[in-house]
């Protein structure tokens, strides 16, 4: 049986496959996990972008299409330059990436 560690090792992992792939395929990651705005703080690198459902917002992915499909002119050349779009219920929020602390 894996142990918490050992999941969290596999998980942080994989989450370092998703983005090594995003940055080279050039995509943006869409996700509703804050850790990946964690691992972009690390390499310090304007690539890959993230689109971060928070929550409160619709959590159904028909849901998170309309909202992200109703705003994407407005958020379209961030995410192409690189940057963290946090999508909350009421904001959109947008960080530049890279994040420097």
């Amino acid at each position: 049986m894996a142990t918490r560690e050992t999941l969290h090792r596999k998980i942080d992992a994989l989450s370092e496959e998703i983005f090594d792939r995003a940055r080279h395929e050039t995509r943006v990651v869409v996700s509703t996990e804050t850790d990946f705005a964690t691992l972009l703080a690390a390499p310090r690198e304007p690539f890959p972008s993230v689109l971060l459902f928070r929550r409160g917002s619709q959590r159904r992915s028909e849901q998170q299409a309309a909202l992200l499909l109703a705003n994407l002119p407005a958020i379209q050349q961030d995410l192409e330059s690189g940057a963290v779009v946090v999508v909350e219920p009421d904001r959109i929020r947008v960080r530049r990436l890279p994040l420097i602390p």
